[in-house]
């Protein structure tokens, strides 16, 4: 039986709602570089479950220290190993995956002890990873998407003009630089408060786990009064920081079934949702987390 037209009304409706239902879909980030026992990064890319592709760690600059990258067994920076990468860098922005560079971590040394150290350490970032130029790029000559700030050690101050210079040197150079940070749940962070307070952050993957006073396991109301502060942060998206696996964290893993029937449920219509980030590609190479949920998220 032939199907009857849809009226004008009707049809405004259907595309309406059509709009609604997508207007909040997500994304996947995940972190990758920390275990040799993960796919590789163009692996990764082309498994087109993901939106982002956040490389870590830098985990030792500021106050006098020479930079030093650790992507574990991947590759050697200290040798130039890591410029074999840049190959995978390009091809994963083919594919329409951002990548970025994690500064920080919970294990390292780092910080800042004024702005003008804040400057040369965006200086350094800028011309070793993004559009800049130098004779030493250790990630080989790809230009990444932008910074993810990660961090849980080395004071509270100054990662707000690092923030400042490093999207002043992407607009001066007339393009941009994505910037990102990835805060514990209690609201605010200790060590990126200051920073992600400059509206200058695109994206904001809140962790939502090892805080057991607001990651989901506390309860919903618990839950979601935390994801409402942090989306009163002047940022573009937030998104909600999980491990993929028991075993990628101490506390707030959640079950792939339960994270789709009743945790994105509470949030995905929420005005800055933006997705999921995973801790991180090796546990999700163990799970297969990600690919449970990307149709739901």
């Amino acid at each position: 039986m032939a199907r009857r037209a849809l009226t004008p009304l009707q049809l405004t409706a259907t595309l309406l709602l059509a709009l609604l239902a997508t207007s909040h879909a997500g994304g996947i980030a995940i972190y990758w570089g920390q275990n040799t026992g993960e796919a590789t990064l163009s692996a990764t890319c082309a498994s087109r479950r993901y939106q982002f592709v956040i490389l870590a760690f830098v985990f030792q600059f500021g106050q006098g220290r020479a930079p030093r990258l650790d992507l574990a067994d991947h590759c050697d920076a200290t040798s130039g190993g890591c410029a074999v990468l840049s190959g995978d860098i390009r091809a994963c922005q083919r594919r329409g995956v951002k990548v970025l560079l994690s500064i920080g971590g919970g294990v390292g040394s780092y910080g800042l002890s004024s702005p003008a150290d804040a400057r040369l350490v965006a200086a350094y970032l800028w011309n070793s990873y993004l559009g800049g130029t130098s004779s030493s790029r250790p990630l080989g000559d790809a230009v990444l998407d932008g910074i993810d700030f990660d961090i849980e050690l080395g004071g509270t101050k100054f990662w707000d003009n690092l923030a400042k210079d490093l999207k002043d040197m992407g607009k001066n150079a007339g393009t941009a630089v994505l910037l990102s940070a990835a805060p514990q749940c209690p609201f605010p962070d200790e060590w990126d408060g200051g920073a992600i307070n400059t509206g200058l952050f695109d994206f904001v993957w809140v962790q939502f786990y090892n805080n057991p006073e607001c990651q989901f396991s506390s309860g919903r109301n618990a839950f979601l009064a935390a994801w409402k502060q942090w989306e009163s942060v002047p940022a573009g998206k937030i998104f909600l920081g999980l491990p993929a696996s028991k075993d990628a964290a101490s506390t707030g893993f959640v079950p792939a079934a339960q994270l789709t029937s009743q945790v994105l449920p509470l949030i995905k219509g929420t005005p800055k949702y933006g997705g999921v980030m995973l801790w991180s590609k090796f546990y999700d190479d163990s799970t297969g987390y990600s690919s449970a949920i990307e149709s739901h998220v």
